[in-house]
C-alpha cells in the first residue's frame, strides 16, 4: 500500500477529523492532517430556512473534506450513525471522486491519536 495515496477519516454531525499519508505531489507516513468543524445554524424563522441553512452548511463542510482527500485514491470512513454513508453518497456523485476506492466503518467518539491508529490499522501500514 505504499505506493497508493491513501486518506481516512473519522466523521460525525459535526466534525470530521482527516487522516492522509500523501500531500500534493508524494506518499508519506500517515498523519493527521486537519480537524474539520461544521457550521452548525441556529435560530432560523422558519423549517424551510433552517433546512436550506443546514443543507448548505452540510454541502460546505464535505468541501472542507473534499480539499483534504484530492488525490487519494482510498478512503477508510468511520464513525458513528450514518455520517460516513451520506459523505460517501456525496463523493460518489462528485465527478473528482466517483472513481475513488471508499470503505465505510463504524467507531463511536475517537480522539486524533486513535483516528490515525484506526486509519492506518485499516491500510496495514
Amino acid at each position: 500500500m505504499s505506493d497508493k495515496k491513501a486518506a481516512g477519516l473519522w466523521i460525525d454531525g459535526t466534525k470530521a477529523i482527516v487522516v492522509t499519508n500523501h500531500d500534493t505531489q508524494e506518499v508519506t507516513e500517515f498523519a493527521v492532517k486537519e480537524t474539520v468543524k461544521a457550521e452548525i445554524q441556529h435560530g432560523n424563522s422558519s423549517e424551510n430556512a433552517a433546512n436550506n441553512a443546514e443543507q448548505s452548511n452540510k454541502l460546505k463542510f464535505y468541501k472542507e473534506i473534499e480539499k483534504l482527500i484530492t488525490n487519494s485514491t482510498d478512503l477508510y470512513i468511520t464513525g458513528p450513525g450514518t455520517s460516513q454513508e451520506e459523505l460517501r453518497n456525496h463523493l460518489l456523485e462528485t465527478a473528482q471522486y466517483k472513481n475513488l476506492n471508499i470503505k465505510l466503518g463504524t467507531d463511536s467518539q475517537l480522539s486524533e491519536e486513535q483516528v490515525l491508529e484506526e486509519v492506518k490499522s485499516h491500510f496495514h501500514a
